[in-house]
């Protein structure tokens, strides 16, 4: 067990909001969630953070769920399953948060302010036109227009009259702030470069972000926050929230970003429509009907995504690569993931694809090929596409390249690849053919007899046997590729392929 869980109970919670699909640094957030609970017999937790109306998308919360779901991130409690600290949906939540808002009030690390936005936007250009940035903090709190300012009756009756009101974090003036991370070590930061921020708001009686991660966090007994690094700037402020609360804080480990293939920025949905990757782990369809491409449908397996998120930013400090989720779980470590950003690169991914895909049994690839047999009207026993499958699947990085791989196996060539018949197919090309037919037919067809005095009948006549093959291989194929001819006779029979060369015969003129 880590040194810093050795006196706690392990609980972490995944928070995204559902203002759209998520993404898959957000998946791979979750996954470091994850593996960091189950490692240390912890709980993981989803809670959905929808205090955000007015970005919040329809479906989105169920593509998160859906998402996580196939990837295996099984949460033990939150929406959906429930649990003691139910409901974990913080719109369901919201009647808890004002008191807490009042709770910082009455100790004197919050107060009420009622400037308008107006108000507020002209002060900044005021600002700005003399060259200077306007912070919200104990620089001008007492001169704008906030509780600090005003006597207890005229509080209440701004509070009874007014519903623009909002309540400020006090932070504290010219404080050396020293927070840790795990990943990143010892941060330091003044508080002269914070500003008040807003914690709660009386237009829609909602807190923000900052009050009720904190609550719920606390609520929820959550020990370790694992989050994305856009969040470390808010890490004083939380650190200041608990200290305020008097509640102990939980640790903190903020991991980097992920990174565009060029290294150069934020991984975005633009990248991977400009390069053709997905960005999104299922398939997102928005308002507009615009489709975003997601792992599940381009045939990634969910085990093959879930690796190559962990060694994004995480490094195992070994030279493998391929870990199931149980070598995952107890090979990770936050202090072994890394501080920079972790640059994507879509190769790695499909090789990841690649290599899942070969552990797989052939009988499993053939169920998963069936589909696509079956959608070309081929209805064919699963110990034959199973066999299939294992001619080709060396040679496959997805199921659906299995068609491209293998539909000889199934359908005869309607037409030949010219570039190979160019090379392949000359003058000498159909007696050699003729012969070929005449040994399968000589005898009931045995793979190993057959290959045998097919080679020997080329060597004796001393012919060039790629030469010879390929164009046998162009009869049978249609082009000079595949899998070893006399594993495809043995496959297709000697009499559809005899049938194929004596067709190619016909089709192919000098």
């Amino acid at each position: 067990m880590s040194q810093t869980t050795e006196n706690k109970k392990v609980r972490v919670r995944f928070a995204p909001s559902p203002t759209g699909p998520l993404h898959i640094g957000g998946v791979r957030t979750a996954l470091f969630n994850y593996l960091f609970a189950k490692q240390n017999g912890g709980d993981f937790i989803l809670r959905i953070e929808d205090t955000d109306s007015a970005r919040f998308v329809q479906g989105a919360e169920e593509y998160i769920i859906e998402s996580l779901t196939w990837l295996g991130l099984k949460f033990d409690e939150g929406v959906g399953v429930g649990g003691k600290h139910a409901p974990y949906k913080q719109s369901q939540r919201k009647e808890l948060y004002f008191k807490y808002a009042e709770q910082l009030v009455a100790s004197q690390n919050a107060y009420y302010a009622f400037d308008s936005n107006e108000e507020l936007d002209s002060i900044r250009k005021q600002y700005e036109a003399e060259g200077k940035a306007f912070i919200y903090n104990h620089t001008v709190r007492e001169q704008m227009k906030t509780s600090l300012a005003m006597s207890s009756d005229e509080l209440q009756q701004r509070l009874k009259t007014e519903t623009h009101w909002v309540i400020r974090f006090k932070i504290p003036e010219n404080e050396e702030i020293t927070m840790r991370d795990i990943i990143r070590g010892e941060i330091r930061v003044n508080t002269n470069t914070l500003d008040d921020k807003v914690l709660f708001k009386a237009v829609d009686m909602l807190p923000t972000y900052h009050l009720a991660n904190i609550v719920d966090d606390k609520l929820m007994e959550i020990s370790h926050v694992i989050r994305g690094e856009e969040w470390l700037p808010s890490l004083p402020l939380h650190v200041l929230l608990y200290r305020a609360f008097g509640w102990e804080s939980p640790e903190f480990a903020h991991l980097s970003l992920l990174l565009k293939p060029d290294g150069k920025g934020k991984l975005s949905k633009r990248d991977g429509d400009r390069l053709g990757f997905p960005v999104f782990p299922l398939e997102w369809k928005n308002s507009e009907g615009e489709i975003s491409s997601g792992y599940r449908e381009t045939g990634y397996f969910p085990e093959a995504v879930v690796n190559l998120l962990a060694l994004l930013g995480w490094n195992p400090g070994t030279e493998q690569e391929i870990f199931n989720i149980a070598e995952l779980i107890k090979n990770f470590s936050l202090e072994r993931v890394i501080k920079s950003g972790a640059k994507f690169n879509p190769e790695k991914a499909r090789w990841f694809n690649q290599q899942y895909l070969r552990q797989k049994s052939n009988e499993t690839l053939a169920e998963l090929f069936q589909p696509i047999l079956k959608s070309k009207n081929i209805n064919i026993d699963n110990e034959y596409v199973a066999t299939v499958c294992g001619f080709i699947k060396e040679r496959a990085t997805f199921v659906s390249d299995f068609w491209d791989l293998s539909s000889y196996f199934f359908v005869a060539p309607e037409s030949y690849d010219e570039k190979a018949t160019k090379k392949y197919w000359t003058n000498e090309t159909p007696p050699q053919m003729q012969k070929i037919i005449e040994i399968i037919d000589s005898q009931p067809f045995d793979k190993e007899k057959t290959e045998h005095a097919v080679h020997t009948w080329i060597a004796d006549s001393q012919l060039k046997m790629g030469n010879v093959m390929n164009a046998f291989r162009i009869c049978v194929v249609g082009a000079a590729m595949g899998a070893n001819m006399f594993d495809i006779v043995n496959l297709i029979g000697k009499d559809e392929t005899i049938r194929r060369v004596k067709k190619a015969l016909s089709d192919l003129k000098v």
